[in-house]
């Protein structure tokens, strides 16, 4: 992925839309927040980015809501259970997640945007459809799916080596997850082989969605400080309008 990225184009309020038919009765143009999401594998200082801005934007005076994946009251404790058992078919856990995404979208992203906040999101819908893509679901199928989904004023993308990743994730967690090694693929025996070959799917996922959504892809590999510089940079061309 290309790490030199244009100026980052800021929707006018008139802009704001869904990616499909929407949520019923949700004006756009009456969401007076903003919407920031930021991707990025595990191990790729997504989280530790999240944290870091929500400081800056509450310390500058601006309210933030933070959402993520598997956070919804009405069906996160189910997906969990059902992943720790790794029982789940690939239709099934992409059902899953699509009903936990529209649960915070209309009980609390939504909501959010309409009363003036800064809704910060720890991954959206593109991190779901790489990964359905992986897993060989319809491309088709997912755009419908998720056409319910706000767009957001900005996207970046953690780009992180898969084998930095590796080592990012034994470093902190000493092991590895299942579903994040891409166990359930068959890609190999060997949960490390597995890991990296999974990323490097996801990887090639997220560069085809890159083209069709035009999020901003951030080098993930530098010093925190200089990935929140440049995020806090496009933020606030985005929270001026300039």
């Amino acid at each position: 992925m290309n790490k030199a990225h244009p100026k980052l184009e800021v929707p006018s309020r008139s802009d704001r839309s869904f990616y499909g038919e929407g949520i019923p009765r949700i004006r756009p143009e009456e969401l007076a927040g903003k919407l920031i999401v930021v991707e990025g594998a595990d191990g790729s200082g997504r989280s530790t980015q999240i944290e870091l801005l929500v400081q800056w934007l509450e310390i500058s005076g601006h309210a933030t809501v933070q959402v993520g994946l598997k956070r919804s009251t009405l069906v996160s404790e189910e997906l969990a259970r059902a992943q720790n058992g790794n029982i789940l078919s690939h239709t099934t856990l992409s059902l899953f997640y699509a009903t936990d995404f529209a649960d915070q979208l209309e009980n609390v992203i939504l909501p959010s945007l309409k009363a003036g906040f800064i809704v910060l999101a720890d991954r959206y819908i593109y991190t779901l459809m790489a990964r359905d893509m992986v897993r060989g679901m319809d491309a088709a199928w997912l755009r419908n799916l998720y056409g319910i989904a706000l767009k957001p004023d900005a996207v970046f993308y953690l780009a992180i080596e898969p084998a930095e990743l590796l080592q990012r994730v034994l470093a902190k967690a000493a092991t590895l997850d299942y579903w994040e090694s891409g166990m359930d693929l068959g890609l190999s025996r060997d949960l490390y082989d597995s890991f990296i070959e999974y990323q490097t799917l996801m990887r090639l996922a997220f560069r085809k969605l890159q083209k069709s959504y035009g999020f901003t892809v951030v080098d993930g590999h530098r010093a925190v400080d200089e990935v929140n510089r440049e995020l806090k940079q496009n933020i606030e061309t985005v929270l001026t309008g300039q």
